[in-house]
């Protein structure tokens, strides 16, 4: 039996690592090669929202999984409610490929969580469809005829009102009430052209494939993915401003297996392994070994790689205030339902 990192791989019984992610968030070859290389097997669940994480760890106290994507806000709540590991270092040699900047962002994330891609927050349209370019938030809030009921928005109440309070002139953070009251304003009478509060599918049966939705709100490296399948789809970030996002991996205290999680994150952390992931999901790798290994095509893409100009108008989202977290919600609620 062969030994690595004091784990078995070879013979003996197949350990289980559960995993909560998004899904179509990573390469099934790359997930096949770890799999074989430790004698394991990944059994995935999948969330549609941040909210929707949250929610289903709330369910059972954050037991239930070993390893969670967790964006860089939530990082601070599951930190407090105990829900997140330790990291030893030793055991994740290739952290020291990691930029620290991603770090940094969200200082929750030292010694508990590793970032694993970043982009922004933005709309993705169908250029034939439109009789004019959508540049701004306004374009969606106040589309032109044509989009009417052909438009999906995130089903997140973070994206939702930021984007709102970002197209009214305000933070994406605001916790101001005429400011969030501007937001609800205006998410209400978008609501009539809007086909649903969901996320479009990223394969060659997605509604913006087919014209069904003619432009939708969506992460960056999503838009790429469903370009594949329609080069008529063309991805913008508001010149209001948008969302710079952060996923992390975060071992949860739970877990059994929790040498088997961090073996997994030093796995997909080998920059050659990196850089076919970030290839595979369209996404900006913080792994600097990796980002050697691209193609000039991907590191130049700005798509992926936003100039100064975009970084500049974008915003992290802040952890707010409880009050303002619920008032929140609920404009949310009315918003959707």
């Amino acid at each position: 039996m062969l030994i690595l990192g004091g784990l078995s791989h070879a013979g003996g019984p197949v350990s289980e690592l559960r995993i909560l992610t998004w899904s179509e968030y990573m390469d099934p070859e790359i997930v096949a090669e770890f799999e074989a290389k430790y004698n394991a097997k990944i059994k995935f669940s999948y969330f549609e929202s941040d909210e929707t994480r949250t929610d289903i760890l709330l369910e059972n106290d954050g037991v239930g999984f070993d390893l969670v994507m967790v964006n860089g806000i939530n990082l601070s709540i599951y930190r407090k409610r105990g829900w997140l590991a330790p990291l030893e270092a030793e055991k994740i040699p290739n952290l020291r490929h990691i930029d620290r900047r991603w770090i940094e962002a969200f200082p929750a994330a030292e010694g508990r969580a590793v970032p694993f891609f970043w982009g922004t927050l933005g709309i993705a349209y169908r250029r034939d469809l439109v009789e004019t370019p959508i540049h701004t938030w306004m374009g969606l809030f106040r589309p032109e005829e044509k989009l009417h009921g052909r438009i999906v928005m995130v089903k997140s109440s973070q994206d939702l009102i930021g984007a709102a309070l970002q197209a009214s002139g305000y933070s994406a953070n605001s916790i101001d009430s005429q400011a969030l009251k501007a937001a609800e304003s205006l998410l209400m009478e978008q609501k009539p052209h809007v086909f649903s509060y969901s996320y479009i599918a990223l394969d060659k049966g997605s509604s913006l494939v087919s014209g069904e939705v003619i432009a939708a709100m969506v992460y960056s490296g999503d838009a790429l993915m469903v370009q594949e399948h329609n080069e008529n789809i063309i991805y913008v970030v508001p010149k209001e401003g948008s969302n710079l996002w952060v996923d992390y991996w975060a071992v949860m205290q739970s877990s059994a297996e929790k040498d088997l999680a961090m073996a997994f994150i030093d796995f997909i952390n080998n920059p050659d392994i990196a850089a076919r992931m970030a290839e595979y999901v369209y996404y900006a790798t913080p792994n600097l070994a990796a980002t050697s290994l691209l193609p000039a095509e991907f590191l130049e893409n700005p798509v992926i790689y936003p100039d100064s100009s975009v970084l500049e108008r974008s915003e992290f989202y802040q952890e707010l205030p409880a009050r303002a977290v619920k008032k929140r919600n609920t404009i949310f609620a009315r918003v959707i339902r």
